[in-house]
């Protein structure tokens, strides 16, 4: 499992975001304060605060396509 931060600005960042997780087979969660989302559902993440970052957990190892993909998202 990885864990990043992320930060989803715009709509635009939200759609393309659900668009390259869908793609996958393996869980990812999106986790804002309290809440923990599944990072395939664009009404899920629109009920986060998105003006923070978000912590995205997913069950896949650090060398995986999938991080190459989300590397736009991620904020230290």
């Amino acid at each position: 499992m990885v864990s990043y931060k992320i930060m989803l600005n715009t709509i635009n960042d939200v759609k393309n975001f659900v668009n390259i997780v869908s793609k996958y087979e393996f869980e990812v969660d999106l986790t804002s304060g309290r809440y923990v989302i599944d990072a395939k559902s664009i009404m899920g993440i629109f009920s986060l605060d998105l003006s923070k970052p978000i912590r995205l957990d997913a069950q896949c190892d650090a060398n995986s396509k999938f991080i190459e993909e989300i590397k736009p998202f991620i904020v230290e």
